[in-house]
């Protein structure tokens, strides 16, 4: 079985398209959720590497995780400037990566 939930699009990079395709698929005789990259580009369309999957059985699980993140969780905070160079003698300081 396969049913196809939706598609994000993910961007464009060098003429290639990425969407983000969402699907309920059978895998090994296992149903499960596949969040998966699909490209379309002059040299290759298809699915790519890049993805997940998620087991019926943790299904539950990955739906409470999800539901938990609010709308407020999700808003965009302002981006603080580091400076480019420290105070005289200091290294700059750096962001952490997320």
């Amino acid at each position: 079985m396969e049913k196809d939930i939706g598609k994000i699009e993910k961007g464009e990079f060098q003429g290639a398209v990425t969407d983000i395709i969402l699907r309920i698929d059978d895998f090994a005789d296992k149903r499960g959720l596949t969040i998966r990259e699909f490209v379309t580009s002059d040299r290759y369309t298809g699915f790519t590497k890049s993805g997940v999957r998620i087991m019926a059985a943790d299904f539950p699980k990955f739906k409470e995780m999800i539901n938990s993140v609010t709308e407020e969780d999700m808003k965009e905070e302002a981006k603080k400037e580091v400076p480019k160079e420290g105070l005289e003698g200091e290294k700059p300081k750096e962001l952490p990566d997320y």
